[in-house]
């Protein structure tokens, strides 16, 4: 798979005064995966990693609290998972995710960005054929043969394991996310994730080649970002 994985995925914040909408995003993600499976850590591997993720993003321990105090406390908004496909600027195949407590409000915010600059917004499955749909673990390592083994002990379905650069990436159907992580924890001593998620990760990319279009592909990323519901885009662009 390479390491195109890494820049498909929109960082949340560039610059600070962006915080603001990063603890926010977090916080929804955070309250929608301790309502769905439980707060206990050890138990809601997909919990324990996003709030990993969420302190190397520097999101406050209150923020964090909170948001788990509210998923057990119940009642509380009634967020959805609401995914978008279509084609950006550049003919750039997009994918976005969205958290949403009114759906029709979350379409129209990003159909928006398609129409202000002269996309449009497909179907669904106009271009997800074209990603995998990946859990992806990357953490330090060399040893690609006894990650395989413990992966394999486990049952757990591989895509595929790189070793590079001192790191390995693990890459696993998302259905397989729970149980891969697990046996990488139970087998491998002293494992840290830098990279702990679940993608979709373009089965080839490719560049823009128009400034014009490269211009107006940036202000489409940016449009994305202004949306409050959008948690994650994915694309096929090389950055």
């Amino acid at each position: 798979m390479g390491r195109a994985y890494q820049n498909r995925k929109e960082s949340m914040a560039k610059t600070s005064d962006q915080k603001a909408k990063v603890y926010s995003k977090y916080s929804r993600e955070i309250y929608v995966c301790a309502k769905s499976g439980g707060a206990e850590l050890e138990s809601n591997l997909a919990l324990s990693g996003l709030i990993e993720r969420a302190k190397k993003d520097q999101v406050p321990g209150h923020v964090i609290d909170k948001a788990l105090e509210k998923a057990q406390g119940g009642g509380g908004e009634d967020f959805e998972l609401a995914r978008y496909e279509g084609f950006g600027p550049g003919s750039a195949m997009v994918i976005i995710e969205c958290l949403t407590d009114n759906p029709n409000r979350t379409f129209g915010d990003v159909r928006n960005c398609f129409t202000k600059t002269k996309c449009k917004i497909g179907t669904p499955g106009s271009v997800s054929h074209m990603f995998d749909h990946s859990a992806i673990l990357v953490f330090a390592g060399d040893d690609e043969e006894a990650v395989l083994e413990a992966l394999l002990m486990a049952d757990v379905d591989v895509t595929d394991i790189e070793a590079e650069d001192g790191n390995i990436s693990v890459f696993a159907p998302h259905t397989e996310y729970a149980k891969a992580k697990q046996a990488l924890l139970d087998n491998l001593e002293g494992i840290e994730f830098e990279i702990d998620e679940i993608q979709f990760v373009p089965k080839m990319t490719k560049t823009i080649d128009s400034e014009d279009d490269r211009a107006l592909f940036e202000k489409f990323l940016g449009m994305l970002d202004d949306v409050d519901d959008v948690q994650n885009v994915y694309h096929d662009i090389d950055a």
